[in-house]
C-alpha cells in the first residue's frame, strides 16, 4: 500500500511539473490575474469601511471601481515603462563600449591592478543579456495583458457564485458546508492581506528609489523602480538583485564608479530601512515560510517559469501553506514548508 501511494505521488508529482511547464502561458498569466482578483477585493473591503460607500453602492460597482483603477495604473506604467525599455535598448552599445572606462576607474581608484580578470570575465559573459532576458520577460506579460484582464473579470463575475456552489455541494451537510465555508473565508483573508500589504511594503520600497535614482541622475529611473518594485516580493535575494542592477548600469551608464557606489549607498539604505523597520511594524513575522522551501521555490520555479517565475515563487508558495494548513490531509505539509513549524495561527501571522 505504501509503495503504492508512493508511486501514485511521484506520478502525479510528474504530472503537475509538466503542466506547469507546459501550461506556462496561460498558468502565469492566470496567478497575476488571481493576484489582482485579491488586490480588488482588498480595495473593495477599504472602500467598504466608509459609511455613504457601503450603504449606497453595491459589491459589483465597487469591483468595477477596484478593476478600473488597478488596470488604468497598469496601463500607464506599462506605457511609460515601454519608452524606458526602448531607451536602454537602445543605449547598450554605449553601456558596453563603457566596460574600458569602469576597469580604468577601478584602477586608479582602488590602485588594483584587475583589468585582465575583468576583461576575461566580460569577455566570456555578455552581462547585457542579462538585461534583454528581463526585457523580454515583461513584454512577454505585456503582451499576455488581455489574457490577464479576461481572467480577472471571470473570476470578479464567478466571486459571488462560490458560496452557492459550496452549499449545493454540502447541500446535506450543514456541519461540512460551515467548516469548509470558514477554511475558505480564512484563506482568502489571509492571502488578500499578504499580497496586499508585500504590494503597498513593495510600492514604497519602488517609489523612494524612483526619487534616488533620479536625484543620482540614472537612465530610465522608472523602470529600475519598477524591477526594484517587482523583486521585493522574493524576500532577502530580491532586494540584493533590485539594488546591484541599477548600480551595475550606473558604472556602466557613467564610465565611472562612484555613480554605482552612490546607487548601492542610497537604494541600499532605502532597501535596509524599508525591510527592517517598516516592513516588520506592518506586517509582523507575516512571512511563514521556510528561507530554505524560498531557496528552493525560487530554483523551481525559476527554472520551470523564468524571472517570472522567481517574481511569483514566494507569493505562491504563501498561498500553498496558507491552502495546506487548513486541509486536515495536507497540513503536515504546511508545517514541512513553514518557518517556525507552526501553523496553527496563520490567520493571525499573514
Amino acid at each position: 500500500m505504501k509503495a503504492s501511494r508512493i508511486t501514485n505521488a511521484l506520478l502525479i508529482s510528474i504530472a503537475v511539473v509538466i503542466i506547469l511547464i507546459f501550461g506556462k502561458d496561460l498558468l502565469i498569466p492566470f496567478v497575476i490575474a488571481l493576484i489582482f482578483w485579491f488586490l480588488i477585493k482588498e480595495i473593495r473591503k477599504l472602500l467598504s469601511k466608509i459609511k455613504f460607500i457601503n450603504k449606497h453602492i453595491s459589491v459589483m460597482v465597487l469591483n468595477l471601481i477596484g478593476f478600473i483603477a488597478i488596470f488604468l495604473i497598469i496601463g500607464g506604467v506599462v506605457k511609460i515603462l515601454s519608452v524606458n525599455i526602448k531607451q536602454l535598448s537602445e543605449s547598450m552599445p554605449v553601456y558596453q563600449a563603457n566596460i574600458d572606462g569602469v576597469i580604468a576607474s577601478l584602477n586608479t581608484d582602488f590602485n588594483i591592478d584587475i583589468t585582465t580578470f575583468i576583461k576575461e570575465f566580460l569577455g566570456e559573459y555578455d552581462y547585457t543579456n542579462l538585461l534583454k532576458s528581463l526585457f523580454s520577460s515583461l513584454k512577454d506579460v505585456f503582451g499576455k495583458a488581455f489574457l490577464i484582464i479576461i481572467y480577472t473579470l471571470f473570476l470578479l463575475i464567478e466571486e459571488p457564485l462560490f458560496s452557492k456552489k459550496i452549499a449545493a455541494i454540502y447541500k446535506d451537510k450543514p456541519d461540512q458546508r460551515k467548516e469548509t465555508t470558514t477554511i475558505l473565508n480564512q484563506i482568502d483573508r489571509s492571502i488578500g492581506r499578504y499580497i496586499s500589504l508585500k504590494t503597498i511594503i513593495s510600492l514604497l520600497t519602488g517609489v523612494l528609489s524612483y526619487f534616488a535614482l533620479i536625484f543620482i541622475g540614472i537612465d530610465a529611473p522608472l523602470f529600475w523602480a519598477f524591477l526594484i518594485f517587482l523583486m521585493n516580493y522574493i524576500p532577502a535575494v530580491g532586494s540584493l538583485i533590485a539594488t546591484a542592477f541599477p548600480a551595475m548600469f550606473a558604472m556602466l551608464q557613467f564610465g565611472e564608479v562612484m555613480p554605482g557606489i552612490w546607487v548601492l549607498s542610497v537604494v541600499g539604505a532605502i532597501q535596509l530601512i524599508v525591510g527592517n523597520f517598516i516592513d516588520p511594524k506592518l506586517t509582523g513575522n507575516s512571512l511563514n515560510v521556510s528561507p530554505l522551501v524560498v531557496l528552493i521555490g525560487l530554483s523551481f520555479w525559476g527554472a520551470i517559469w523564468g524571472i517570472l517565475g522567481m517574481i511569483l515563487s514566494v507569493p505562491i508558495s504563501v498561498m500553498l501553506i496558507l491552502i495546506f494548513a487548513h486541509i486536515p490531509n495536507t497540513r503536515s505539509i504546511a508545517i514541512l514548508l513553514s518557518k517556525k513549524g507552526n501553523v496553527g495561527h496563520l490567520n493571525s501571522e499573514i
